[in-house]
């Protein structure tokens, strides 16, 4: 009876309004889970007040967005609405100075990306960060080119001077904009606590990138600093299991996640997380394709 008690207490002190916003930061890296939040929280704080705030207001914008407009309220209690929305904030808060009008895009793009994973979600297409995606190009290009926005970086990659050999850490920090090692050794106990074997697969998926990225001759700061593994580390965490089909997919995701990140860094586009959503995408239609042709049991 007081097992019971308590399990009821506790789903509704999960289903409170800050441990939704939590849980959303957390599904950032597919994690339902507060404390993978907070820990997210702490790390994106640690490197940018500016960014911490910016990510707060974003999802909790997504989620009232997601109460007002009454979509389903399972997922509004996983956080669903929440990562797409805080991934805006932090994203746009990386490129621009917190002027007014930084702020106004942060409130607005966080509902059109929870609007916009919605209409996803209704037709059952898994899109995973597409929404931050679409809607961070979008305000980028109207806050430098409408508005005037100053930029706090280039629109170029960032790169450190002090290259650190634990580059598949530093990947982990990045998938948040985040350079700090600190901020990456944070993130990876934030997935751990959740999923550990999620986030040893995310782990080796940073070391193979940038082996990989290594191999085609990529900048070697840009390795070290986790730019090309981040995306990587989202698709080793997406097919992570314990069937040795699991690796496979997840190396196959992992290649084409460095080939696209490349293939984007050379032509000058933005690549955010694209590359991990491309690569995922692709793989999933390969799942399909021969578990409908060939009756081959694909994923877990």
């Amino acid at each position: 009876m007081h097992i019971k008690l308590f399990s009821k207490q506790t789903r509704i002190i999960e289903n409170q309004f800050p441990s939704v916003m939590l849980k959303g930061i957390g599904q950032i890296m597919l994690q339902e889970s507060v404390y993978t939040g907070l820990l997210f929280l702490i790390g994106i704080f640690y490197g940018s007040l500016e960014m911490g705030i910016a990510v707060l207001l974003a999802s909790c914008c997504g989620t009232i967005t997601a109460r007002v407009l009454k979509y389903d309220k399972i997922e509004i209690a996983q956080g669903i609405y929440g990562f797409n929305a805080a991934l805006v904030g932090a994203g746009l808060a990386f490129y621009f100075k917190p002027v007014l009008v930084l702020w106004l895009a942060v409130v607005i793009g966080s509902i059109l990306a929870v609007v916009i994973q919605h209409w996803f979600n209704r037709k059952r297409i898994p899109v995973y960060t597409l929404p931050f995606i679409v809607v961070c190009w979008f305000f980028i290009y109207i806050l430098e080119n409408v508005f005037l926005a100053p930029r706090t970086v280039s629109l170029n990659t960032v790169i450190d001077s002090k290259p650190y050999a634990v580059f598949a850490l530093r990947g982990f920090g990045q998938v948040i904009f985040q350079e700090s090692l600190f901020a990456g050794v944070v993130f990876f106990i934030g997935v751990f606590v959740s999923s550990p074997i999620r986030a040893v697969y995310g782990l080796f998926g940073g070391l193979a990138a940038g082996f990989i990225a290594a191999f085609y001759n990529a900048s070697t700061q840009e390795i070290m600093m986790g730019l090309f593994s981040y995306n990587a580390v989202l698709c080793a965490i997406v097919f992570a299991g314990n069937r040795v089909i699991n690796i496979v997919w997840t190396f196959i995701a992992v290649v084409l996640s460095v080939f696209i990140g490349f293939t984007m860094n050379n032509y000058q586009f933005i690549p955010l997380t694209f590359p991990f959503v491309a690569a995922t995408c692709t793989v999933l239609i390969m799942q399909k394709l021969l578990s409908k042709y060939f009756s081959f049991k694909t994923y877990q």
